[in-house]
């Protein structure tokens, strides 16, 4: 019995060894992409279909500010630029649906001590992704809310090599990986530049939560409000609110837009890993879609969309 107890006490202690190193690395991921500078081509993979981006990264050094171009290789050029990680512009084609934090490589606010509450962080391995040595750690989810990430970090940088988005059958949603990753070469003007067809993205008003006229009255466990948003429709010219909720990794954000005498139904669809669910509900200003976009399962945005409510209904009560 004492050698069993043994066991077990020498296998905790290894776990616990572990997932402190595991937090390390993503401390220095997040280290890494604050102030390393970088180049390089990636795939983009989901629900079956490839994209090849590049992307030029000069973070920011003396508190200047930090700027980032991606550009789509394949089809149609698409390109998306970013400065302190906010959406500057975008190509005609996507800039009117484009807000900050959505597009294949979303700027993502790492807290690995938090992070841990709501997943099990592990190293389990090394591999090697376009030509260099990369550790592997799996991010698995503590409850049924959310998805989980394998993450492959180069050892020489911690920049992030490869990313997997599973599902809760380790199922593979969404690929990111790396072709080429320079880190040495300094970075030119004419990279860190938009072409012409990037154009403005305009944002007519930006709140903080406690100034919002929507909330939420149920989310996920770790997930709290990060940005929100009013712009006009491309469709309909109507203002639309955004808010942008995410616990760290996962992600989904909420859109209300005014139906007036619309005729509208309630929709839920997956592509993916991304999920939307609308809604029609009534408040005092008239009949409003609510829709729930994101990365998290079909069951958490149903949930989440039947709880949005106008601010002055909950003042009301």
């Amino acid at each position: 019995m004492r050698f069993f107890s043994l066991l077990l006490l020498v296998g905790s202690m290894a776990m616990s060894v572990q997932a402190a190193d595991a937090q390390n690395w993503l401390s220095r991921l997040l280290k890494a992409e604050q102030r390393q500078s970088f180049q390089g081509v990636f795939v983009y993979e989901r629900n079956g279909s490839f994209s090849t981006h590049a992307i030029w990264h000069q973070a920011g050094q003396n508190d200047g500010e930090s700027r980032e171009r991606l550009l789509r290789l394949d089809g149609a050029p698409v390109e998306v630029m970013r400065v302190n990680g906010r959406l500057k512009c975008g190509s005609s084609a996507v800039a009117d649906q484009l807000i900050e934090g959505e597009g294949p490589w979303p700027p993502r606010p790492l807290d690995p001590q938090k992070l841990a509450e709501w997943y099990e962080i592990r190293m389990v391995g090394e591999s090697r992704v376009a030509g260099r040595s990369a550790v592997v750690l799996t991010i698995l989810p503590r409850d049924q809310y959310r998805y989980g990430f394998e993450l492959h970090l180069d050892q020489e940088t911690s920049l992030p090599l490869k990313s997997l988005l599973l599902n809760e059958k380790g199922q593979l949603l969404e690929r990111l990986q790396f072709t080429q990753l320079d880190t040495s070469t300094p970075l030119t003007k004419d990279k860190l530049e938009p072409g012409p067809a990037c154009q403005p993205v305009a944002v007519l008003q930006t709140s903080t939560p406690k100034q919002g006229a929507w909330r939420s009255e149920w989310l996920p466990p770790g997930f709290t409000l990060r940005s929100m948003h009013t712009q006009p429709s491309p469709v309909s010219g109507e203002n639309i609110t955004y808010l942008m909720y995410g616990d760290g990794l996962a992600r989904f954000s909420v859109f209300i837009e005014p139906l007036h005498s619309a005729l509208v139904e309630d929709a839920r669809s997956q592509l993916g890993p991304t999920v939307v669910v609308s809604k029609r509900i009534s408040t005092a200003d008239g009949d409003m879609m609510v829709t729930v976009i994101g990365e998290v399962p079909l069951g958490t945005a149903e949930r989440i969309v039947l709880s949005i409510r106008a601010s002055e209904e909950q003042a009301d009560r």
